[in-house]
């Protein structure tokens, strides 16, 4: 998928900042100044950049208030959208007319925003493809002010789209990138920005297919942007700027005591993101491990600390410690029971199958060894939909008995516990469950992956920030020895 970094080529680093990095004038000066600081040290330096925050939330609801027939929002969040770039543009572009020239294009891109939103409005429907139209708008906005900035900080910098670098399939909204022809256009369009020294500026989160029509590649997937830039360049580091000191051994909002997770294997990341950590975009890691960079959580308004450093599990000592307690709240568990299952070939299978016409996710899966019942979690607005499409599946092995039952919990939660090798460190098991006991936290299920890497534990709603504040005391415990 990935080329190897030819020997002797330049260094070259991949910068991404969050939306909340480039959300007010402030936070994008910092980032302004991250960057001229990197520039002197990196001869190679490309910034990909997400919405101002809060913009891709304010253009997706017009749109899909737009598509119920509903206008009375569209042009007050016009206002919104001029007010909070115009004022970017004029703290951090100095030049006037640069500045002029960059609200002019603003102003051009929101006025395609309400063309847009008039369209779906006549139409009386957002499509897939309409709503990644809109959705592109905010990162085509945001990366005309920093480019711009960057150059009033004596930075040179071109902003570019990435509709033009990144080739992906036609499943808008959630697009898969071509590898092989992203990289080709890569060569032809940043190449030369760095040859001449310049900073090439990239939207994250959007792409095209290969007939120029835009796509994006998920929510938060300016992360993965970086990565499949990286990957493709090939870069020596992505660094990830966000607004926490990298990855916490737990939500802070939860645990005050969470603290900054220096080293991380890919594994550890993997599930981390998985299973509910909002620090990186899942789809990000694979294609920066099989091209061998380094990977780097990072904190702009905390540029000197290190942040959370990514590495290889070959790279990693697996001494079984636990390295941090994440939760995925908002899930119901599912079961279907019914002892004419017993050795019945197919059930889950056919299960499945039928959760997948929802397009329903499952973050977690346990079956008892009897066979009478399998049970998975499924978010808890899917709940109802997954159990009509059960119901269908098996309408008729439910009338003659062979199933009993299927049915839905109230509002549970997943909290799993990460960290390399400890399944098979003696004692794990026995203090996660002494812990819970002990704050008399009752677990409903338990999964564990053959990878070694996470046991997660269902749990009720209300013992949820227990179940966390606990096993989290296990880390402290451990950090103390």
């Amino acid at each position: 998928m990935a080329v190897q970094k030819p020997t002797g080529a330049p260094s070259t680093l991949v910068m991404k900042f969050g939306g909340t990095s480039v959300g007010t004038p402030e936070a994008m000066a910092q980032a302004v100044e991250i960057v001229r600081h990197n520039h002197l040290q990196w001869p190679r330096l490309v910034v990909v950049t997400s919405a101002l925050s809060g913009t891709t939330d304010i253009l997706l609801d017009c749109a899909l208030r737009a598509a119920r027939g509903d206008a009375q929002t569209l042009y007050p969040s016009e206002s919104r959208l001029r007010e909070s770039h115009y004022a970017m543009a004029n703290q951090l572009v100095k030049d006037p007319a640069r500045c002029a020239q960059v609200k002019q294009e603003v102003s051009h891109l929101i006025t395609e925003f309400l063309n847009l939103c008039q369209a779906i409005a006549v139409l009386g429907e957002a499509t897939p493809r309409a709503l990644d139209a809109v959705a592109a708008l905010g990162e085509r906005m945001s990366v005309r002010l920093l480019a711009s900035a960057l150059d009033s900080s004596e930075v040179p910098a071109q902003f570019v789209e990435t509709t033009q670098v990144i080739v992906t399939d036609g499943n808008f909204q959630n697009a898969h990138p071509n590898f092989e022809a992203t990289r080709q256009r890569t060569r032809q369009i940043l190449e030369p920005i760095l040859s001449q020294g310049r900073v090439p500026v990239v939207t994250g989160f959007i792409a095209a297919t290969s007939e120029g029509i835009t796509t994006t590649l998920g929510r938060g997937g300016s992360d993965y942007t970086a990565g499949i830039l990286g990957a493709v360049l090939p870069a020596d580091d992505v660094w990830i700027y966000t607004d926490v000191d990298g990855v916490m051994s737990a939500d802070p909002r939860s645990v005050p005591n969470a603290q900054t997770i220096v080293e991380l294997t890919y594994r550890e990341i993997a599930e981390l993101a998985y299973f509910g950590a909002k620090v990186l975009h899942p789809k990000t890691i694979r294609p920066v491990i099989e091209a061998g960079v380094g990977l780097r959580i990072c904190n702009t308004f905390n540029p000197d600390h290190p942040g959370t450093r990514l590495v290889a599990d070959s790279a990693a000592q697996h001494n079984g410690e636990i390295k941090a307690v994440t939760a995925i709240r908002k899930q119901q568990l599912i079961t279907i029971e019914g002892r004419g299952m017993l050795g019945v070939p197919g059930v889950a299978a056919r299960t499945f199958a039928a959760v997948a016409s929802t397009n329903t996710s499952v973050p977690l899966i346990t079956q008892a060894s009897s066979e009478q019942s399998i049970c998975f979690a499924v978010p808890s607005g899917a709940a109802n939909q997954v159990i009509a499409a059960l119901e269908q599946a098996f309408a008729t092995e439910l009338s003659q008995r062979d199933i009993d039952s299927i049915w839905a919990t109230d509002e549970v939660v997943i909290v799993t516990i990460v960290g390399a090798g400890m399944i098979h460190t003696p004692g794990i098991a026995g203090r996660v469950f002494s812990a819970l006991g002990n704050q008399g936290v009752n677990v409903i299920a338990i999964a564990q992956g053959s990878s070694e890497v996470s046991i997660s534990l269902v749990v009720d709603t209300a013992d949820a920030d227990a179940a966390v504040c606990a096993l989290h005391e296990l880390i402290v415990t451990e950090n103390k020895l």
